[in-house]
């Protein structure tokens, strides 16, 4: 009888580590050798159809547009490389991060335009794991909010110690900067900007999980196990909803209402917890990381209202 026990323990022990290794490989592994190569890289899904041609035209200005390689050493020995683009000379640095999965280039097309337009410098990032970064585990804004502040430090190295900054994102990498916000940041960081952001990486992994047909609140523990065992990171240990109990800083929210992948209304939890200078931008009619190109002028017009109503540099 002992025995049976044992074997049965023993099974149930071996299935549970095969499954989050599963959930692993499918949620935080990342392996940008199975990712085919294209010239000009854009999302997947019919909601981009509309704007992929405009991304392309973007994505292809912008390679002509002068900029120099930088790159970091990440606080766990990771070689994490961005692109920076000047506008001016001591103009703020807008320091920006794409989403899940995907790069500076592809999430962030007609970054470098727009901040040139606010008369502000770029430095786009390619995330962990992701672009010509290093990296095998994308750990949805824990320890890249780590690689923010990793970041900031090489502004205030190599472009200016005084160098005003806004932190930016898009998708996870607007949960990225709104993490970091729950960091000590230095007293250059003068604002963050957040597209499309979900309220915590186990809302958004739940939500996924739901919408795929499966049950949540089976497979979660699973996914929280292979986080930690085999991604060596806690998905629970920080989320944008909690920093904001922490954030010193004025914030932008920006989220498209149609957004179907990270709903609206998490944008709207973190609006609500956060206790600094806020607003909410909302577009009608755009879905998930759409919101720029779907209404270019009203994202300006809010973005040029709240720097002004915060004195924030331009």
């Amino acid at each position: 009888m002992i025995t049976i026990i044992l074997i049965v323990i023993s099974a149930l022990t071996i299935f549970t580590f095969i499954l989050a290794y599963i959930c692993y490989r499918m949620a935080f592994y990342s392996n940008r050798r199975e990712i085919p190569a294209e010239e000009f890289p854009t999302p997947q899904g019919e909601i981009y159809e509309p704007f992929r041609a405009r991304m392309v035209d973007l994505m292809k200005e912008t390679r002509t547009i002068p900029h120099n390689a930088m790159e970091i050493t990440s606080f766990d020995g990771l070689r994490l490389r961005g692109k920076y683009y000047e506008y001016k000379k001591g103009a703020p640095v807008e320091l920006m991060f794409h989403g899940y999965r995907g790069s500076s280039e592809r999430d962030l097309c007609g970054g470098v335009q727009r901040c040139f337009r606010l008369g502000r410098n770029v430095l786009l990032v390619d995330q962990r794991g992701s672009g010509e970064s290093e990296g095998k585990v994308i750990t949805f804004g824990i320890k890249e909010s780590r690689d923010v502040l990793s970041w900031i430090e090489c502004i205030q190295k190599e472009i200016s110690p005084n160098a005003q900054i806004v932190l930016t994102g898009i998708s996870m990498g607007a949960a990225t900067v709104l993490t970091a916000a729950g960091r000590e940041l230095p007293e250059n960081v003068i604002c963050i900007l957040a597209d499309c952001s979900y309220s915590s990486a186990k809302d958004i992994i739940k939500k996924v999980i739901a919408d795929r047909g499966l049950p949540p609140k089976l497979l979660y523990p699973f996914m929280k196990l292979g986080a930690r065992v085999y991604g060596k990171f806690r998905i629970n240990e920080t989320s944008p909803l909690e920093a904001m109990k922490r954030c010193k800083v004025p914030v932008i929210l920006i989220h498209g209402e149609d957004d179907d992948y990270v709903p609206c209304e998490m944008s709207h939890r973190i609006f609500d917890a956060c206790k600094t200078a806020k607003v909410l931008f909302t577009v009608p009619g755009a879905g998930h990381g759409l919101s720029y190109l779907v209404d270019t002028e009203g994202y300006f017009r809010t973005l040029e209202a709240f720097c002004k109503a915060n004195k924030i540099g331009c």
